[in-house]
């Protein structure tokens, strides 16, 4: 009896053992997340994001999921020592998964704005300045608002641009068509289903000039600029926009922010 005891006690103490070897680099990542500030130590994050907003989410022609967002998410990540699961949704799945709680972030060009924050988005600090312009068919002779009278544009749902189109529409008398994705919004305008789109100005030049896309931006059309920001939904996960806001912050004094930019837009 006593020899099946004590064959009990080291089985366990041996499995104790085990399982105390297999938790090293466990503890180790919560020594570095405790370093830095947080306790979210071995957690990991499930972030949402666009599937194609290049330049900051799309695909490369390796298959490689690549991008400014993209890459600035795995800086900070590496710099606050957190973990996450990139998830390409989509923007209005992306938003939607957040909502519902199946993400607890969201990164995919989101412009900071007072009404988004009334709806409930939380943001980190901006990232990013752009702004929203119109593009044309390269052979178009649109050169303003004033010719869409009567005529039909694009816009991607639930954006910025397309907050700007539906604002200018009344004015100048055109309709509005809404598309899920960038490029096949794009695709319309040189289709001639629509005659022009609203869009993220850095975005359609990046298109246009890594693509060959036959379109053209005109000139005067674009908005004031506004802020992209990293988005919660849930008060509830503070910690992940206030580890995002600590990286950004050291990604940006110590040039890392710099040489994604320009990897992407050469600025």
């Amino acid at each position: 009896m006593k020899k099946k005891t004590l064959a009990l006690v080291m089985a366990f103490a041996t499995m104790v053992a085990m399982v105390g070897c297999g938790s090293t680099s466990q503890e180790g990542a919560a020594d570095q997340a405790s370093d830095k500030g947080t306790d979210a130590a071995g957690k990991k994050w499930v972030i949402a994001t666009d599937t194609s907003f290049k330049p900051f989410e799309y695909t490369d022609d390796s298959g490689n999921f690549v991008g400014i967002d993209v890459d600035i998410l795995a800086a900070i990540a590496e710099d606050q020592g957190f973990d996450y699961e990139l998830k390409s949704l989509g923007w209005d799945a992306s938003i939607a998964a957040c909502q519902a709680g199946q993400a607890d972030g969201m990164i995919a060009g989101a412009s900071i704005t007072d009404e988004r924050k009334d709806s409930g988005w939380i943001f980190s600090d901006g990232y990013y300045d752009a702004n929203q312009s119109m593009a044309v068919e390269a052979s178009s002779d649109i050169d303003g608002f004033d010719d869409l009278s009567g005529k039909s544009v694009a816009v991607k749902t639930g954006t910025m641009s397309a907050t700007y189109a539906e604002g200018l529409a009344s004015e100048y008398g055109f309709t509005v068509t809404y598309f899920e994705d960038s490029p096949t919004m794009y695709q319309a305008v040189v289709g001639g289903q629509v005659v022009a789109c609203f869009d993220d100005t850095p975005i359609m030049a990046s298109n246009i000039k890594d693509t060959g896309i036959a379109m053209k931006i005109v000139d005067g059309t674009g908005n004031d600029p506004a802020e992209y920001g990293f988005a919660i939904f849930n008060a509830d996960n503070q910690e992940l926009v206030d580890m995002f806001n600590a990286g950004l912050a050291n990604i940006k004094a110590d040039g890392t922010y710099d040489e994604i930019i320009a990897k992407y837009l050469g600025e």
